[in-house]
């Protein structure tokens, strides 16, 4: 696995652990990748194959599987922005599932970074989404 489908792999874990991959959250997948190297350079069909291939691994082996293959593919720092990455997407639709929450308390525990850091990326990305003003 490359590690450009590797940090797909972990951003399709994201929004599939909790068994449905809805439409904001398909949106939200595209866009978190579009912008990055080397994705920005794809075409439509070749960010389709990619996911087609992808999803394949899913359907068939699961997430844990997914994750699995992805992430001896990243390096320490990769791993850290795909988990943010990760944190960000789980947030697309305004509700993290218990589902979600297990799968990036388990990502974290998987993950090759210095001892905190996983929860630091995570808890700053979930700062940014708390809806913390008034109405």
């Amino acid at each position: 696995m490359t590690d450009a489908e590797a940090f797909a792999s972990i951003a399709l874990a994201a929004v599939a652990c909790d068994g449905s991959l809805g439409r904001e959250e398909a949106h939200a997948l595209r866009r978190s990748l579009e912008f990055r190297s080397p994705y920005r350079d794809r075409t439509e069909q070749e960010m389709g194959s990619l996911f087609d291939r992808l999803l394949v691994t899913l359907r068939e082996q699961g997430v844990d599987q997914l994750v699995n293959e992805a992430l001896p593919a990243l390096t320490p720092v990769q791993q850290e922005t795909a988990l943010a990455v990760a944190v960000q997407l789980t947030h697309a639709d305004r509700e993290v599932s218990d589902a979600e929450s297990r799968f990036l308390k388990q990502l974290c525990e998987r993950l090759t970074l210095p001892e905190g850091r996983a929860v630091l990326v995570m808890e700053a990305i979930t700062a940014l989404h708390r809806d913390c003003l008034s109405g």
